[in-house]
């Protein structure tokens, strides 16, 4: 099986196709190529895993599709508009809080957040997931993964507050 699923005959045998694929998808050169590269890095790094060499192709596909459709998720989830053309629905926030709010500020608050709350809260906001997929990685209720970073965010929220960097005042900051 290692001389039919070695990387060099790998993309030789189904480049090609698997560009072809993502080019239908995309109808982007850069857009198919960078799905094609992204589908044989992760080729490289699981691709040992796979036991049955006739699947090989199956894989790839599935993998090129399946990254297709997270990138367009979100893409549509973080959709790019025009300032003017969004600014009524833009969250009031007090004017110099971007400069209060520094990385490692909210990362320590993220720490000290309760542990039932920090995963699916850095799953949502730092790693981009959906609920379903957070509900999958750590197997429990979309229900609860809701609720969680609901309040996980409420918690965050009043921990920037006593820090004092959300807001003027106890109730009127807000984190968006």
């Amino acid at each position: 099986m290692a001389g039919e699923t070695d990387f060099e005959n790998v993309v030789r045998n189904h480049h090609a196709s698997l560009y072809r694929f993502a080019l239908s998808l995309t109808r982007n050169e850069s857009d198919a190529a960078d799905l094609v590269q992204e589908t044989f890095l992760r080729w490289a790094k699981k691709g040992h895993q796979l036991e049955d060499a006739s699947k090989v192709k199956s894989w790839l596909f599935t993998t090129l599709h399946r990254e297709f459709l997270g990138r367009r998720r979100r893409v549509i989830r973080f959709a790019h508009h025009e300032l003017e053309s969004v600014s009524d629905e833009l969250p009031e926030v007090a004017p110099d809080f971007a400069g209060r709010v520094d990385w490692e500020t909210v990362a320590a608050c993220l720490e000290r957040l309760d542990e039932s709350f920090q995963a699916p809260v850095s799953l949502f906001y730092m790693e981009d997931c959906a609920y379903n997929e957070i509900a999958g990685i750590l197997d429990i209720p979309l229900g609860t993964v809701k609720s969680r970073i609901s309040r996980g965010i409420g918690q965050l929220q009043r921990m920037l507050l006593d820090r004092g960097v959300a807001g003027g005042s106890r109730t009127g900051g807000t984190l968006h």
